[in-house]
């Protein structure tokens, strides 16, 4: 069975979603595999992945907040904090977030729906170089 395998370095710009669609529909659409699978894999454990609106900033703005309230940076209670008041709380949004996203391939091109882009979600507060990997499996 045909694969692809590639991997994307992405600069994200701090805390925040950072779209990456059309990198990664380039890469199925210049795969040559017409049906399959693909994997989207993040390689860090302070950065993750969402499938996620992509018309409507304010959703990205009021997903923040909601993290924000959710894990606080500088918590007490966290004991692990060698990079700073935001190392743990990246930890805890990964955590809760994912680092693989399986998307299905049919003629060529993700079946995504209409509003969802693919997102490398930053949870540091200063900008990072990430990794993702896409594997795409099919015919």
């Amino acid at each position: 069975m045909p694969q692809a395998l590639r991997r994307l370095e992405l600069h994200s710009q701090g805390r925040g979603l950072c779209d990456f669609s059309a990198a990664v529909r380039d890469f199925v659409a210049g795969s040559g595999i017409r049906q399959g699978l693909l994997t989207v894999f993040c390689r860090h454990t302070s950065a993750s992945l969402l499938l996620q609106e992509n018309a409507d900033p304010s959703v990205q703005r009021d997903l923040e907040r909601f993290f924000a309230k959710l894990v606080k940076d500088g918590d007490p209670a966290f004991e692990h904090d060698l990079e700073g008041p935001d190392d743990m709380p990246a930890h805890i949004r990964s955590a809760l977030t994912q680092s693989s996203i399986g998307i299905p391939v049919c003629d060529g091109r993700m079946v995504l729906g209409t509003w969802q882009g693919i997102y490398l979600y930053e949870h540091r507060h200063r900008g990072h170089t990430r990794e993702v990997v896409l594997h795409l499996i099919g015919d």
